[in-house]
C-alpha cells in the first residue's frame, strides 16, 4: 500500500510538472480534458492516480510519454483513419457528418456493420422480409447477444437486421412500430461499437438510433436511445452535456411509477444509471448520488435481471453502478465493500457480472493489489471471455503487468500475453 501511495504522488508531480511547464492553469487542462478542475487537483495530489483511463487521456493532453505516468502500451482498438480520430473530438452532430464523408475501412464484419448504418437506398432483400412479430423476436435476440458478451456474432447479426428492417419500413412507410425496432437495432449497434472503443462510428449509430425513435414516437424507445446518447456523449468527455441531457429527459418520464410499465421502468431506470456513469466519470458526487437514489427508487417497482429481458434494470444493476461510480472517484475501499455482497449473488446476466468483476480489479489496482485484480480479472472472463479482450479491458491488463516491475505475478504477465497486451 505504501509503494503504491508513493508511487500515485510521483504520478502527480510529473502531471504538475507538465502543466506547469506548458504554463496552462488546473482549470484550463480540467477543461480540455472535459472534467472538473478538482479532478486535476487530486490527481496533482496523488489521488485517484489509479484510474488508467484518466491517466491515459492527461498524456495525451499534456503530451507526456505514458510509461512516465506508469502505463503500459495501449492495446490497438479498430483500426481509424484521421478522419475517425477527428469525430472523436466533435460534438454529436459534426460527429456524425464527418462519418458520413470519410467512414473508415476496417475489414470483415465490423465494415459490413458501418455500412449498414450509413445513409442511402436500402440493399435489396434476398428473402421475404419476416413480418413484424418476427422481426421483433429476431431484435430480442440481437439484444441478448449483446447482453451474453457473444459480440463476435452479434457484429455478424447487426447489418441484416438493420437491412431487414429498413426494407419493412420502405414497404410499411410511417410503421411506428418498425421505426421502434429499427432504433433499438441502432441502439444496440452503437453500445456494440463503443464496448470496441470505436467512438467516431458509434456517433454515427446514435444518430440513427435518435432519428428512428423520434419517428416511432415511443417515450422508451426513445429514453433508450437518449441513455445510449449520453453514454457516448460521456465517453467523448462531455459528461457536462451528458448529465443534463439525462436529467432533462428523466425529468420527463417520472412520477407514478406504481402505474408504469416494466418497460418504462426499465427504460427510466436505465437512463438514470447512465447519469450515475456520466456523472462518475466527470467528478460530479452530488450528480451521481441524485441520480442513484433516484434509481434505487425506480428499482422499487420492476426487477428485469435476465438476459432475455428487454432490458436488465434491477437493484442489482442498480448497485453495480455504485461500484463503478466508487471506482471512478478513486474511493477503492468503497467500491470493494459495495462489490463483496454482489460477489455472492447470482446475477443472470453474464455481461453484468463480467462488469462486477472488472470493477472489482479496477479497485485492487488502485490499492496496488496486483494479485486480488488478476484473480478478479479472471474470473471475469470466466463470465464472459469476449467481454474481457474489449479495449478498455486489456488497457487496464497492460497497465498492471507494467506496474509488476520486480515480475512478482508471471501469471499476469502471461495473460497480458495472451490478450495481446505486454507491458
Amino acid at each position: 500500500m505504501a509503494e503504491a501511495q508513493s508511487e500515485a504522488r510521483r504520478i502527480g508531480e510529473v502531471i504538475r510538472q507538465a502543466r506547469v511547464l506548458q504554463r496552462r492553469s488546473q482549470k484550463n487542462v480540467a477543461a480540455a480534458l472535459g472534467y472538473h478542475q478538482s479532478k486535476v487537483s487530486r490527481l496533482e495530489a496523488g489521488r485517484g492516480a489509479q484510474d488508467v483511463h484518466m491517466l491515459r487521456k492527461v498524456a495525451r493532453v499534456l503530451g507526456i510519454p505514458p510509461h512516465h505516468l506508469g502505463l503500459g502500451a495501449a492495446p490497438d482498438a479498430n483500426p481509424s483513419n484521421p478522419e475517425t480520430e477527428d469525430m472523436h473530438r466533435r460534438t454529436f452532430l459534426a460527429a456524425g457528418v464527418a462519418a458520413l464523408a470519410a467512414p473508415t475501412t476496417p475489414a470483415g464484419a465490423h465494415q459490413d456493420l458501418i455500412q449498414s448504418l450509413l445513409p442511402g437506398p436500402s440493399p435489396a432483400a434476398t428473402a421475404p422480409v419476416p413480418d413484424p412479430p418476427e422481426m421483433r423476436d429476431h431484435v430480442a435476440a440481437a439484444r441478448r447477444l449483446f447482453s451474453t458478451c457473444h459480440y463476435t456474432q452479434l457484429e455478424r447479426t447487426l447489418p441484416g437486421l438493420i437491412g431487414q428492417l429498413r426494407q419493412a419500413i420502405g414497404e410499411s412507410p410511417g410503421s411506428t412500430d418498425l421505426s421502434g425496432l429499427l432504433a433499438t437495432a441502432y441502439q444496440t449497434s452503437a453500445s456494440l461499437l463503443l464496448k470496441q472503443s470505436d467512438h467516431g462510428n458509434a456517433w454515427l449509430a446514435v444518430g440513427r438510433a435518435m432519428a428512428e425513435a423520434e419517428r416511432s414516437g415511443d417515450p422508451v424507445v426513445l429514453a433508450s436511445s437518449v441513455r445510449v446518447h449520453a453514454h457516448v456523449l460521456a465517453r467523448d468527455g462531455h459528461t457536462a452535456q451528458a448529465i443534463t441531457l439525462v436529467r432533462h429527459t428523466a425529468d420527463q418520464l417520472t412520477g407514478a411509477y406504481d402505474q408504469r410499465s416494466p418497460k418504462y421502468l426499465a427504460a427510466l431506470g436505465l437512463l438514470l444509471l447512465r447519469g450515475v456513469t456520466a456523472a462518475s466519470t466527470g467528478d460530479d458526487r452530488s450528480a451521481t448520488q441524485d441520480f442513484l437514489t433516484e434509481a434505487k427508487e425506480v428499482a422499487r417497482y420492476v426487477a428485469l435481471d435476465r438476459p432475455d429481458a428487454w432490458a436488465n434494470f434491477s437493484p442489482t444493476n442498480v448497485a453495480l453502478h455504485g461500484v463503478s461510480a466508487a471506482v471512478a472517484f478513486g474511493d477503492a475501499g468503497i467500491a470493494l465493500q459495495t462489490a463483496r455482497p454482489l460477489m455472492r449473488r447470482h446475477i443472470p446476466v453474464p455481461e453484468r457480472r463480467a462488469a462486477l468483476w472488472v470493477e472489482s480489479a479496477r479497485a485492487y489496482s488502485q490499492q496496488g493489489r496486483l494479485a486480488d485484480g488478476y484473480q478478479a480479472l479472471r474470473i471475469a472472463e470466466s463470465c464472459a471471455a469476449q467481454d474481457i479482450r474489449r479495449p478498455a479491458v486489456r488497457e487496464l491488463v497492460a497497465d498492471m503487468a507494467a506496474r509488476d516491475r520486480r515480475r512478482t505475478l508471471p501469471e499476469l504477465h502471461h495473460f497480458s500475453r495472451r490478450l495481446g497486451v505486454p507491458a
